[in-house]
């Protein structure tokens, strides 16, 4: 198949399947004699799998060793594991920042009338550091 079926079938964009070459999470096609890339069930397989990932929020390098370890089909698991585990802390930790971002401004939308002197608006106070 070509660039474009691969892309159809796996929701991936063209680009982002070059992309993928040239950062070597895809391997590099085959080409035909006119010079074309021709993709095969297995770069199928392998575009689901890094969406998939991506989906996630694991990141290219993340995918690499996802890949390398999937590729070891005789492998122990636990690396696996070990690296969802830490993506799952990081996700974490990236959800109580968030939400304390959301709290401290949903005090600042609660304490701004809305109206009034831009000068006394407590959002552009706390922004500009005049308010703790």
């Amino acid at each position: 198949m070509n660039i474009g079926q691969l892309a159809r079938q796996t929701q991936v964009a063209i680009d982002t399947i070059r992309y993928y070459e040239r950062e070597q999470v895809l391997p590099p096609p085959r080409r035909s004699a006119n010079g074309y890339r021709e993709y095969g069930p297995d770069d199928v397989r392998r575009l689901h799998f890094i969406r998939r990932a991506k989906e996630l929020g694991f990141g290219l390098d993340e995918i690499r060793g996802l890949l390398a370890l999937s590729d070891n089909r005789s492998g122990d698991m636990a690396a696996v594991r070990a690296t969802a585990r830490e993506k799952l802390q990081l996700i974490e930790q990236r959800i109580e920042e968030l939400q304390r971002v959301r709290d401290a401004l949903q005090e600042l939308v609660a304490a701004c009338p809305g109206h009034g002197a831009l000068s006394e608006c407590p959002i552009m106070s706390a922004l500009a550091g005049e308010r703790g």
